[in-house]
């Protein structure tokens, strides 16, 4: 699906939904400012946006269609061959966490950004793209006078989008605390590597990205006006933060793993500490029996008339002697 959205340079609409073949015409008014959005396009729609209208480095478009595991940026300089514009190749990674699978789901974003154009390239709908689209149509801030603007406004509007995530996985660790300090068994141990692993996942996707943003942040880039700047490195440091949120999770679960392994390790302390008490409080009376059971002819006791009864009692006092003894150690 494509979107198309012509903006002046007041910000204020022109045109929408133009139609492929106007676009070249568009790009040619320095007073025009188009924005083409790709929403799962199909091959002969990419071909013809991509390379056809806007032709594209084909390094770029190949990296926008293949799916990239990390989040980078690239600048392409025109050379006299060259038939496109200057222009910034960004990927970045949208976030969501479902509390019912526990996983980190990622949406990747693929940015064109030149000197009088912007385009997006995704797979599945954004919720930064619909609330930046619906902001440049009905705002009256007129963030669309620019493609930076719109870029700026993209990008803040995926770290945002990273905070319900963040909550999300927030009330996820503390009723994994609650779990481990009063009934920890077997399904908590594997919840709690489950979400370390998604953090790791997470801290995986924001490192490059940091690394993308203070690129922005510092004013690499000359298609990024001076007076942006700021702005893009106050997006720059929402996404430290996360890091920094990201980091404090991962310590939390690390505790929560060892709280959960010393819990375990007493409750198997405390077993084996009862089998043993068991096993000490119950040897008089092996050893009495074992004793008794030998039933030699000379053994004195066998014919004596109140012989099982003197065994019956010591069988009695000397485990009560034990359990006794036991009690005053504080052993239980």
């Amino acid at each position: 699906m494509i979107r198309s959205f012509a903006f002046t340079t007041q910000g204020r609409l022109h045109s929408k939904d133009v139609e492929i073949f106007l676009m070249p015409t568009l790009l040619a008014d320095t007073n025009l400012f188009l924005w083409v959005d790709l929403e799962n396009p199909t091959p002969e729609e990419t071909k013809c946006v991509l390379e056809d209208v806007f032709h594209f480095h084909t390094l770029s478009v190949e990296d926008c269609v293949m799916v990239s595991p990390s989040p980078k940026v690239e600048e392409y300089l025109p050379k006299e061959e060259d038939k496109f514009a200057q222009y910034l190749f960004m990927v970045i990674h949208a976030v969501d966490y479902s509390r019912k699978d526990g996983v980190f789901a990622t949406s990747e974003l693929n940015f064109f950004l030149g000197k009088n154009f912007l385009v997006t390239y995704h797979l599945v709908p954004l919720r930064s793209i619909q609330m930046v689209e619906e902001r440049c149509l009905k705002s009256n801030v007129h963030i669309a006078r620019a493609p930076d603007r719109v870029a700026h406004s993209l990008l803040d509007g995926i770290v945002e989008n990273y905070k319900p995530a963040l909550d999300e996985l927030s009330l996820e660790i503390s009723e994994l605390e609650d779990q481990v300090l009063q009934s920890p068994s077997k399904h908590t141990l594997n919840k709690i590597i489950q979400i370390k692993k998604e953090v790791l996942h997470l801290r995986q996707i924001i490192g490059p990205q940091r690394e993308v943003l203070g690129r922005f942040a510092r004013g690499e880039f000359k298609l990024i006006r001076g007076h942006l700047v700021p702005y893009y490195r106050d997006v720059y440091d929402a996404l430290f933060h996360i890091s920094e949120l990201a980091q404090n999770y991962t310590d939390s679960l690390t505790g929560i793993l060892q709280v959960y392994l010393n819990m375990s390790s007493n409750q198997t302390s405390e077993v084996v500490k009862i089998l043993t008490m068991i096993t000490i409080i119950t040897t008089p009376v092996m050893i009495i029996g074992t004793w008794y059971g030998m039933n030699y002819q000379h053994m004195p006791e066998l014919k004596w008339e109140y012989g099982y009864h003197w065994a019956l009692g010591l069988t009695v006092v000397t485990t009560l002697a034990t359990y006794w003894w036991f009690k005053k150690k504080k052993w239980f």
